[in-house]
């Protein structure tokens, strides 16, 4: 009789600890606890399918009743680990939660485990998708499971630890298992072709990794179909063609025409991926997940760290954060998020993601009120204007190349500090940073810092002057100056934003001149923004 073929997720099903892929935070602790023997009588694995939450349980039910055990590296060779491994222990009962959720399964649970295992250590019970119990039927396990006898052990696994009862969490060690990393995906697929003599592209690798979303058993599963489709020797096209995928090259080529604001570029694109039958779903989801990954990277730190992918879109999120920035990516993101919901409903799904796509190109397109006080600061030092005053909201400390020391903090500094303070409070609490708009260093003398609020804006000084946003405030201001800064805020004529000098000494006086249109039509400043912004001066205000 020929040999019964064992798909892949089975045949290469982790046998120990170490072979476990991507959940080291997990086997770590389980192994620790082995070992300094410290072992409770009840665990819950969560996590997302395919995983590993019930392979998991299996090594560790192995590890406690191996010959040799408890160990951390059970032998995989006698009767006890063979007998669990092929899931006929008399000592490790496998439960589903889903068919075997009632009242009299948990009775005659609670019956058994009074009687002490037939060959290994502990009797153990591995009861999957627990969520599925009946609240009647929880209730029945929680005298159990609160002072079960020294030789029970119970490992529960679920994908929705939600629905698990309050009281049956609080009597459980809780381990939260991980999506896992494309890149340990693509590895461990290699690892298996190898084995099984197969050939596969790198592209075909990351784009099986890609459609897994996290879920290695999806994954192998995936793989196995697809070896039986093309035999040895499979290319990054046949994973496309058979499950709808989108190349990389040409997801590539549509974020690239996003974020380079090409509108019929990326209409094209997405109109030949409809016309080749292409899941628009599911390429919306890995548009979304790309500007993810990009939007890590644009906020710098330890972005490639954070980031566990394949080399070649490692290397293109690095490339498109050279040409973006993290509040763009922002704004593109919101309007694709907004059509992920509608385009699951939508009678045309084509022309619902195209005018998701135009959206996301003019969200990227816009400008934050930051950003054009910056760009008109800019322009301001460029045009050498000393008509129009614009409030300086930004900045960065100048600093010497002497070991870190310290230069005097200049003017431009002070305002760059000033910048970095006010973004990071807009974080904590955005209507204080809306209320510092406007507002302007007016100098520091000793380590009191003076900040300027306009007297149109008077009243907007009591509301930030509050102990909790002055404190973090100065926090900021320390970390870009690197000295203790006391903040003090002043009404000042100086910090007057929207006026000309001439004009803003008598513009809150009891005479004071509405101005027009026609006074500013000569100013290099509001001429040059007026060509960069492609507006016109409506009104004149205070």
């Amino acid at each position: 009789m020929a040999q019964q073929y064992q798909v892949l997720a089975r045949k290469w099903r982790p046998q120990q600890f170490d072979d476990v892929v991507g959940q080291e935070h997990v086997t770590t602790t389980l192994k620790n606890a082995i070992e300094q023997n410290r072992l409770a009588h009840a665990y819950l694995f969560v996590g997302p399918r395919g995983i590993g939450k019930t392979s998991t349980a299996r090594i560790f039910a192995k590890a406690l009743n191996c010959v040799k055990g408890p160990t951390i590296e059970p032998c995989g060779k006698c009767d006890n680990c063979v007998e669990i491994a092929e899931g006929r222990s008399l000592d490790v009962l496998e439960i589903d939660g889903a068919s075997n959720n009632g009242v009299e399964q948990v009775r005659e649970l609670r019956e058994t485990v009074r009687y002490a295992p037939a060959r290994g250590k502990f009797k153990i019970y591995i009861i999957d998708e627990v969520h599925m119990l009946t609240p009647q039927a929880f209730n029945a396990l929680l005298k159990t499971l609160e002072e079960p006898p020294p030789h029970v052990k119970f490992f529960f696994a679920t994908t929705e630890p939600q629905k698990v009862l309050p009281t049956i969490l609080s009597r459980c060690q809780r381990f939260d298992l991980r999506r896992i990393p494309a890149n340990l995906i693509v590895k461990h697929l290699k690892e298996i072709a190898k084995k099984e003599k197969v050939t596969i592209d790198e592209e075909a690798l990351e784009a099986i990794a890609r459609g897994a979303e996290g879920g290695l058993r999806d994954a192998e599963s995936a793989l196995d179909q697809l070896i039986a489709f093309c035999g040895n020797k499979i290319a990054e096209k046949d994973v496309l063609s058979v499950f709808g995928l989108v190349a990389h090259q040409r997801l590539a080529a549509l974020t690239d025409a996003l974020i380079d604001g090409e509108t019929n570029a990326a209409l094209k694109i997405l109109k030949e991926l409809d016309e080749l039958g292409k899941d628009l779903q599911r390429l919306l989801a890995d548009v979304l997940d790309h500007f993810r990954n990009l939007l890590v990277m644009t906020l710098g730190g330890e972005g490639t760290e954070v980031l566990d992918l394949p080399e070649t879109e490692l290397e293109l999120v690095k490339n498109q954060a050279q040409r973006i920035d993290s509040d763009a990516v922002l704004r593109v993101i919101d309007a694709l998020a907004a059509a992920e919901g509608r385009l699951r409903y939508a009678l045309s799904k084509r022309i619902s993601f195209e005018i998701a796509l135009v959206k996301a190109i003019k969200a990227r397109q816009m400008i934050g009120i930051d950003g054009v006080l910056k760009t008109l600061n800019e322009l301001k030092e460029q045009t050498g204007s000393r008509g129009t005053e614009v409030p300086v909201v930004a900045g960065v400390m100048a600093k010497t190349q002497n070991r870190g020391k310290n230069a005097a903090p200049t003017t431009a500094s002070l305002e760059e500090a000033w910048e970095y303070a006010v973004e990071h409070l807009g974080k904590v609490t955005p209507l204080a940073k809306s209320y510092l708009v406007g507002t302007r260093p007016l100098g520091l003398k000793g380590s009191v810092l003076t900040i300027g609020f306009d007297p149109v804006f008077s009243d907007r000084r009591e509301f930030v002057d509050r102990p909790r946003n002055i404190e973090l405030l100065q926090g900021k201001l320390k970390e870009k100056l690197r000295m203790d800064v006391t903040l003090k805020l002043e009404v000042s004529e100086t910090a007057t934003a929207t006026l000309p000098k001439a004009a803003a000494s008598k513009a809150h006086g009891p005479e004071a001149v509405k101005k027009s249109p026609d006074d500013f039509k000569d100013d290099p400043l509001i001429k040059k923004a007026l060509e960069i912004f492609k507006g016109t001066v409506v009104d004149v205000r205070k």
